[in-house]
């Protein structure tokens, strides 16, 4: 039996895939059932050793990306799309697995093109408020689409729809049983403000930090992650910031923080400050009240959609893009930090908020068509 995923080339996107795929083989292993065999398909393996540990083969595909604006890309992009959904009917066809998850975004469409061409079942899984462009077409013809938000449940068959919610790696909600304080080096005595720019780090949100990074270390410890590309150029502004400043080692810039160190950081942090994609679950999951920052030009405006649906629900507190300067984000810092019986409040609105068995509810449903679709004449 094989399984197909395919998804967008962010975190956003792949690491829900992991998510389920992780419960997959356990619940596989532990229902004994025959060996399945796993592959991903879209533009980037992005992270390798993640796809190596839980057994997943890649396949490249390319995937243009067709944006809402006009530009000379998309003349090209159409053509590059072409070919990856050419080269997605081969594999599709030498492949033929048993059924198709998909986490949309661009680089899902060619998978998914050529599934329904082979009629292969396709099971979809939107993290977004809104769906995105691909996800609402594949909604028409997946035989189960899992969701996230309630809000998102009118953008697709109500017969075929379930709220899941965001399936979240186990390694990064459960307890560590470590003490977060001495293993990222940090006083226990201070307060610690966590930094989520997203996977690939936020610019506005890295410079609106840095810049107050002087007033933070009067009072708090910040854990950033800055995105692997911006480490360097981050960490280079902070030493200027704070050369000789006593709470200078108060501050730490990361590139990534991997599943442990991610976990550990969320364990010893008051608040967290993020984007709104699908970080925004993996927050609520920890309890951690957050200032939501959702990025303006998203796709079908989905950040910021997201980060306004989760502050109905009373997790967090937003600060649009365009609202956002140095002052007014340490205003609200001040503010959040300040004020015990808010974050308190906070915590158990987002325990209300997060469904942790998203995964496995997804990897079931998996599981279940595997079976139907092998039991067929």
């Amino acid at each position: 039996m094989k399984v197909l995923f395919t998804g967008g080339g962010s975190g956003g996107h792949f690491y829900p895939i992991i998510a389920v795929a992780q419960k997959l083989n356990a619940f596989l292993e532990r229902e004994k059932i025959a060996r399945v065999e796993l592959f991903y398909m879209s533009t980037e393996p992005y992270n390798e050793r993640l796809l190596y540990n839980n057994k997943i083969t890649f396949l490249p595909v390319s995937a243009g990306k067709l944006r809402t604006y006009f530009s000379f890309k998309n003349i090209t992009d159409i053509f590059i799309m072409a070919g990856g959904v050419i080269k997605a009917f081969f594999k599709m066809f030498s492949l033929y697995p048993d059924v198709v998850f998909s986490k949309g975004g661009y680089a899902s469409f060619p998978a998914l093109v050529a599934a329904r061409f082979f009629r292969i079942p396709v099971i979809i899984h939107e993290s977004d408020s809104a769906p995105g462009r691909v996800n609402a077409w594949a909604g028409k013809f997946a035989q189960k689409v899992a969701i996230s938000y309630p809000e998102t449940a009118s953008s697709f068959p109500e017969g075929r729809t379930a709220l899941t919610g965001n399936p979240i790696r186990e390694e990064v909600i459960r307890p560590t049983g470590k003490d977060g304080f001495k293993e990222l080096g940090l006083d226990p005595n201070i307060p610690v403000i966590l930094i989520l720019g997203g996977s690939q780090g936020a610019q506005k949100i890295n410079n609106n930090i840095v810049s107050l990074s002087p007033r933070l270390v009067e009072k708090y410890q910040v854990i950033h992650q800055a995105g692997e590309a911006n480490a360097v150029e981050v960490q280079n502004l902070v030493n200027g910031l704070l050369a000789g400043n006593p709470g200078a080692s108060r501050y730490h810039v990361y590139g990534y923080l991997d599943a442990l160190s991610l976990k550990l950081a969320s364990e010893i942090s008051t608040i967290v400050i993020s984007r709104a994609g699908s970080a925004i679950f993996e927050i609520a999951a920890w309890g951690v009240p957050a200032i939501l920052i959702p990025i303006t030009n998203s796709n079908a405006d989905h950040q910021r959609k997201n980060a306004f649906a989760y502050a109905r629900a009373g997790g967090a507190n937003v600060i649009e893009e365009a609202n956002l300067t140095p002052n007014i984000l340490m205003a609200e810092i001040e503010r959040l930090m300040g004020d015990t019986v808010r974050r308190d409040e906070m915590k158990e609105s987002a325990k209300k908020f997060t469904r942790t068995d998203a995964a496995e509810k997804i990897a079931e449903q998996i599981t279940m068509v595997l079976m139907r679709h092998q039991t067929l004449p």
